[in-house]
């Protein structure tokens, strides 16, 4: 087996950072971590023989971690060894829940558990008889994804909301259910405080969007996933619609038409001065137009009429003064 060398994504030191931690303790693989923490104490300059010799791993073994932290978005394989090397046996997944057996379930179900609470709840709430599968999968997330009694109740309130806006008018079904429950144990979403923050950032976001798409003059579809990314990429960057109205108008200006590319330009642009608002792009706009006006002023100071320049006599006051001093000698 060849060596394969570590490359870390950008200038990462040896400071972590949470998000890095998170995704550590959720992968829950010790090995990794150590891993991870080796590479970055050697600045990712390592390689796997070194590695292996460092952790008294075996080189298949680091190979196999190096997958997880790969996975994970930690680190990335060198593409020249990378190729060359035997692939290591796929890690083990993330977050995945286990294989639960039928009585198992049961045996929850009779211990009266909260998951029997949750249960009758959200048979209650989705009006209907949860199947087999629906039990193994609420069990899933109850069980494996370790979300409480009241947050796995408020995800379901959550995703009933969801579908109901959605114009259809069904319940959801379980996997539905599933797989957001899924984003919330990402997002750290272990308690009702935190699930009403996130409902929250969702709303707000939910209602720009919907405010932006009028700025845009879209009507008669939803965002495209590229357009949901430029138009999210703007909230997050905290801009508020008139100064993305003012974008587009000069972009549909400039282009003929809404080209994302050229209006995300002038939001950037903006952005790195500090330009957020539409007041802030009209006194932009103001400072800009003074400055033109400024220039234009230097480049004729003192001019009178007729372009006379100052301290010069002017023509017209010096052929009255003739005109005047002849009439006197006439006189």
């Amino acid at each position: 087996m060849s060596d394969m060398k570590f490359i870390l994504p950008g200038s990462e030191t040896v400071t972590i950072s949470g998000q890095t931690i998170d995704k550590l303790l959720r992968a829950g693989d010790g090995d990794a971590a150590l891993l991870y923490l080796y590479i970055l104490k050697t600045h990712g300059q390592s390689t796997s023989a070194e590695a292996a010799a460092a952790l008294g791993k075996s080189p298949r073994g680091i190979a196999t971690e190096m997958a997880v932290l790969s996975r994970l978005g930690l680190v990335r394989l060198d593409g020249t060894e990378a190729a060359e090397q035997e692939p290591p046996p796929p890690p083990p997944p993330v977050n995945e829940p286990r294989s639960y057996s039928v009585d198992e379930m049961k045996n929850e179900l009779m211990s009266g558990s909260d998951f029997s609470i949750v249960v009758d709840e959200t048979q209650r709430r989705l009006g209907k008889i949860l199947s087999p599968d629906d039990l193994m999968r609420l069990f899933g997330i109850y069980d494996s994804l370790r979300l409480p009694p009241e947050v796995i109740l408020q995800l379901i309130t959550h995703c009933i909301k969801e579908c109901h806006q959605s114009g259809d008018g069904r319940a959801p079904t379980i996997r539905y259910i599933e797989k957001e429950a899924y984003i919330w144990e990402r997002e750290g979403i272990f308690s009702l405080e935190r699930a009403e923050e996130y409902l929250k950032a969702i709303s707000a976001q939910k209602s720009a969007r919907g405010s932006i798409k009028k700025a845009l003059q879209i009507y008669d579809r939803e965002f495209s996933a590229t357009e949901k990314r430029y138009v999210d990429g703007w909230i997050a960057m905290g801009f508020e619609v008139g100064a993305i109205e003012i974008a587009y108008d000069r972009t549909v200006l400039k282009t003929g038409k809404l080209s994302w590319a050229y209006m995300d330009s002038i939001i950037k642009s903006w952005h790195s001065r500090d330009i957020h608002t539409a007041q802030q792009v009209s006194d932009k706009d103001v400072r800009r137009g003074k400055s033109t006006a400024g220039a234009g002023s230097a480049g004729s100071a003192g001019a009178g009429q007729g372009g006379q320049k100052y301290g010069e006599p002017n023509r017209e006051e010096m052929e009255r003064m003739t005109r005047l001093l002849n009439k006197i000698k006439e006189d």
